[in-house]
């Protein structure tokens, strides 16, 4: 395999840059705003557009693939060769609501050049980082002379991913064989900043649960009957004091089993990045750190597992006292987990904890919702290093690593599909996903173009399933 070369992937992109963002600002001026079921038709509209487009590309599949919601979009370019891995690209087309009137400077859905900025709705979460890919892989056969890709090349775009992907997991399901891949490059992610470019390298999953506690049939007087029947709002807030210890562990027993552990290594490369703590504490709007002891904020959010009071409520909460021993009282409660742990044993655990906390006399229920499994991929892992040398030769500066404290759709491609997962994203903190003027920096997205381009003879040369 012939190595792409850097000087003739750059020229490519020289030539075809001004179509490509003539390209893209047209897929944003669609408003597939999929909560809204108003715009349900542009979100159909908008899967429609990029099908056209990846067929242009060159993309001798491209499909619009139906759910029981909004539609997804697959494409598929074999390398036509025999043992080149098959890599899938997972991204959306579907965006969060905007309008001006909620701040913006400009129509969120007239994108508008400013400098190297481009503003609109999408721009970076996430159409900007799902269509650097065709000008890539335009750009790595331009450089090589190839007619196909190096590696066998899948796409799967969604429609619903900013409400929630109700129907994902049942799509990958039903695709499965289709979708059959030995990687997945998730393209909604970001970078650390402008002038520190990163590769994400796990993320983690989430559980979560609502406790509902009764006790007498109804509210009564606590004059008469308090302090000789339990109160299931003592109850509610006995188990919020007991879900840690004194150095912020969870006391959930069996809750940390399994757990994989940051290595030396990884703590190393965190501490590399330039984290200022008070910005960090401002963006957050909070005053203080808290969390386990014996790691770093970064090493809190990123790779130790939680578990956080979302609500509590019960009784009485009107003007004045109101002296009654309450009925019931409730909680919420989330889990996010790391690498290593298993969703169904931590919900057995949380369940068996909750059961013996609470005293004879009191009632309880506990619900758990859907939950998504953590990623994690290694450092030494060869797609992994296949992905950094690919951003190291787009940015020419050495490239560090983060996680994402949050969860996505990574685990069920994971989960269905059987195969690892990596990041690849151009996005950075100034972007502005999900809030008023949402941009993406040129420079950057050019980057990523860069970078797809690289990867993919990387891949072929380097990975092997």
């Amino acid at each position: 395999m012939t190595k792409t070369p850097d000087s003739a992937v750059r020229s490519y992109i020289d030539r075809h840059e001004d179509a490509f963002l003539a390209d893209l600002a047209d897929w944003l001026r669609i408003p597939s705003v999929s909560a809204d079921p108003g715009r349900a038709g542009e979100v159909r509209r908008s899967a429609e557009w990029l099908a056209d487009k990846l067929r242009a590309t060159g993309f001798p599949v491209a499909e619009v693939w139906e759910t029981d919601g909004l539609p997804a979009v697959f494409a598929e370019w074999p390398a036509g060769e025999e043992g080149a891995p098959t890599v899938l690209v997972y991204g959306h087309h579907d965006v969060q609501p905007a309008a001006k009137s909620d701040g913006w400077d400009t129509e969120p859905f007239e994108p508008t050049l400013v400098g190297r900025r481009l503003y609109a709705r999408g721009a970076a979460d996430d159409k900007g980082q799902v269509f650097f890919h065709t000008l890539g892989v335009r750009a790595h056969l331009a450089a090589t002379g190839r007619t196909a890709p190096a590696v066998n090349l899948k796409l799967l775009v969604e429609g619903e991913e900013e409400s929630g992907s109700p129907n994902f997991t049942a799509l990958v399901r039903r695709e499965a064989e289709r979708l059959a891949a030995d990687l997945v490059i998730i393209s909604d992610t970001g970078m650390w900043s402008e002038t520190t470019p990163t590769v994400c390298t796990g993320m983690r999953g989430l559980a979560d649960c609502q406790i509902d506690l009764y006790g007498p049939d109804n509210d009564i007087h606590s004059g008469s009957f308090g302090g000789a029947v339990p109160n299931p709002a003592d109850v509610a807030a006995a188990l919020v004091a007991g879900l840690h210890d004194a150095d912020r562990r969870v006391a959930i027993p069996g809750f940390y089993d399994g757990v994989v552990d940051l290595t030396d290594e990884e703590r190393a490369l965190f501490a590399e990045l330039p984290f200022d703590e008070a910005q960090w504490l401002r963006t957050a709007k909070s005053h203080g750190t808290q969390g386990e002891a014996g790691y770093s904020t970064l090493e809190r959010v990123w790779a130790r597992p939680t578990a956080e009071v979302n609500g509590i409520w019960g009784g009485y909460t009107g003007p004045g006292g109101k002296t009654i021993v309450p009925a019931e009282a409730h909680l919420k409660l989330s889990f996010r987990l790391v690498a290593g742990m298993e969703v169904e044993k931590v919900r057995e655990a949380v369940a068996a904890w909750v059961a013996a906390q609470v005293p004879a006399g009191v009632r309880h229920e506990i619900v758990f919702p859907g939950a998504t499994r953590p990623c994690l991929t290694p450092l030494d892992h060869p797609a992994l290093q296949s992905t950094v040398r690919a951003m190291g030769r787009a940015f020419e500066q050495k490239i560090l690593f983060t996680r994402e404290g949050g969860s996505g759709p990574a685990a069920d491609l994971q989960d269905v599909l059987g195969a690892p997962v990596l990041f690849l994203g151009i996005s950075v903190p100034s972007d502005g996903w999900h809030s008023i003027n949402e941009k993406v920096e040129l420079d950057l997205l050019r980057k990523g173009v860069e970078t797809s381009a690289y990867l993919w003879g990387d891949l072929a040369e380097n990975f092997r399933p």
